[in-house]
């Protein structure tokens, strides 16, 4: 695991690690916990506005309104100490331990969580589907995982899109009984940073291209591909505005 602020050779995950270390406000790492935390939840139905995820972030308060699962306030506060990992370990080799942590950070606590028969931290135990598709079934999930990763860690040189084509298969896969879209997008923000990517935040607004490009990914792979340029533009648009030199 990296160490907090530890230097890194890629200027936006050191800036990244600089600004987590201080707790600067305002900056990268600010803004990319918010915007990723709430755009990630609020993708899977969290209520959470943008301004409430802002709160939590930066006061450890929020203001709830009316309604406001207690589940979106702890998976939103899971979120950001996922990132904080992600952080943490974006230069380490992407194992299996690694993703199954990234889903016990996000669950543990939850009201799933006491479901004994739902595997925080491990993968699911009983068969899912999304959007009407068939998922891995549970017995087979470990060697598809493991095929997935080893095809992935071949590659001499990773691109943008190896980590869209890495996330589409995993969510093929659909390795856990619930939050696989986050830890999917967790990863990719994980090996962006790690590859010296820019990485891309799929924004709420999108939803419906992000997912209408999940679901078509094995017969037209550009719907997804687009769908997740435009989310590294919208990373752009933030570096930009930070002027932060970026690939």
């Amino acid at each position: 695991m990296g160490v907090e602020g530890e230097s890194s050779k890629n200027l936006i995950l050191q800036i990244l690690r600089e600004e987590k270390a201080a707790n600067i406000s305002g900056g990268l790492y600010h803004e990319l916990q918010v915007r990723m935390a709430y755009n990630s939840n609020h993708i899977e139905g969290s209520k959470l506005t943008e301004d409430q995820t802002r709160m939590i972030f930066e006061t450890d308060t929020v203001d709830i309104g009316e309604g406001i699962p207690v589940d979106d306030i702890l998976e939103t506060v899971h979120h950001f100490r996922a990132v904080d990992y992600v952080i943490d370990a974006a230069e380490e080799k992407l194992d299996e331990e690694m993703i199954k942590q990234l889903h016990f950070i996000l669950k543990h606590d939850t009201k799933d969580a006491r479901l004994p028969w739902f595997a925080v931290g491990d993968y699911k135990r009983r068969a899912n589907m999304v959007g009407g598709r068939e998922t891995a079934k549970p017995k087979d999930v470990p060697a598809r995982m493991q095929e997935m990763l080893e095809a992935y860690l071949s590659k001499e040189e990773v691109t943008i899109h190896d980590i869209i084509a890495l996330h589409a298969d995993f969510e093929y896969i659909h390795p856990f009984q619930d939050g696989n879209g986050r830890v999917g997008r967790l990863v990719a923000l994980k090996e962006c940073l790690g590859h010296g990517i820019v990485p891309f935040i799929i924004e709420d607004s999108k939803k419906f291209f992000y997912y209408r490009g999940l679901s078509k990914w094995k017969e037209e792979k550009g719907w997804l591909t687009d769908t997740c340029l435009d989310g590294q533009d919208t990373m752009v648009r933030l570096l930009d505005l930070l002027e932060i030199p970026h690939p």
